[in-house]
Order: structure tokens, then sequence, then C-alpha cells
């Protein structure tokens, strides 16, 4: 096939980024809570977030910078050691998506979005009520991207709790992913549902 190339500094980096996140998808959604020193809570998505390790458990995502500024999430992180990855039903996508707006730090998302806390059990920021699976989480690391100042950084996690509604998995720890209804991220305003699933049985090793 005939193909088109870029390397990163040939084309705007807005530009890089719209093929990157249209080819990179679908992403899931972290919906990530923390307070800052004041106990004043912030709600965020990221779409650049993912499972890291599954022992130990350990989950990342990217947040940005602008004009040399860390985002609240990063700045409460960085400050607390702590945070909540929330995760995105497709029943919360117009909150989650009101949560995106750039507010002052001083301002609590899950109030701005009329949303419920639910305390944690471990770690301090709260909960969001309405999503059915939290990841409560204590800082590992964070690495700085793109120069000084960083353009942005991956924040890395150890999950130090699981909460999951009961009616999404069995005794097997089974998830029922249709029932799940996650929401995934594209490129722009795009999103899709994961309710649409093949299954592609894995071949046996052939290492003997």
């Amino acid at each position: 096939m005939k193909m088109k190339d870029f390397a990163p500094g040939d084309i705007a980096s807005r530009d890089f980024y719209k093929i990157m996140t249209a080819t990179i998808a679908p992403r899931p959604i972290a919906w990530v809570s923390t307070i800052d020193e004041a106990g004043v809570a912030n709600l965020a998505p990221f779409s650049f977030f993912n499972a890291v390790s599954g022992n130990p458990p350990t989950l990342l995502f990217c947040s940005g910078a602008r004009a040399g500024a860390v985002k609240d999430t990063w700045y409460n992180i960085e400050a607390t050691g702590e945070f909540v990855v929330n995760v995105v039903t497709e029943a919360l996508g117009e909150p989650m998506n009101l949560t995106a707006t750039d507010l002052p730090a001083d301002v609590d998302e899950f109030d701005y979005a009329n949303l419920e806390k639910l305390p944690s059990t471990v770690v301090r920021p709260p909960r969001v009520a309405a999503s059915p699976v939290h990841f409560e989480c204590r800082l590992q690391q964070i690495v700085p991207i793109g120069g000084t100042p960083p353009t942005s950084a991956i924040i890395i996690g150890d999950i130090v709790q699981l909460h999951i509604a009961a009616d999404l998995v069995d005794e097997n720890y089974r998830v029922d992913m249709a029932a799940l209804q996650l929401l995934g991220r594209h490129a722009g305003n795009s999103y899709s549902r994961s309710t649409n699933f093949i299954e592609l049985i894995r071949p046996p090793s052939q290492l003997g």
C-alpha cells in the first residue's frame, strides 16, 4: 500500500497528535480523582492511560502541562502521593466530558459536574460513586517528558485497592464486559462503545 511518512518535526505537533489519537485507539479513559493540600477535590479524564503490570498491580497515565505549569492532577499527585482511577462507562460520558473543562484550581469538579463522592478505603482522594470500578493508587514514580520545563509526565501508580460492582464480576473473577459498557476514546470529539466483542483463541505454545 502507498504510505505517507512523517518524522516528529515534519508537521506541527498538533497534527502529529491528530494522527496518533486517531490510530492509537480506542483508548481506555482514566477518570482521575485527587485532592490538594487543603483537601479540595479534583477530577479529570486522561486517555493516555493503561495497565502496565498485573503483579504487582500497576497502572500509568500521562498528564500534560501548559506554558510550563503542570495540570492540577499532576500537581496534586506530586504533593500528596495518592490518586484514584475511576472507569468511565457510556452512562458517565457527559459528566466525564464536563470535568475535562479547564477550571480554577479551587473549583471542585465533583460539584461542577454534580457527581456524588464516595470515600476511598485506603487513600484520601474520593471515588466517583457512579463509576462501577475504582483503582485506589499510591504514586510510584513521575517521569517528566519533553525537556525543561516538561510538556507532560508519565504518572505511575501502585494499585493498593480495587473496587468493582458486585454484579459485574463472578465467583471466578471474570468480568461481564458487555454489562460494564466502557467508553473508549478516539480522535477529536469521538468515542466508542465497548459492546461488540470477538473472541480469538490463542494458539498453543510451540516451545515444548
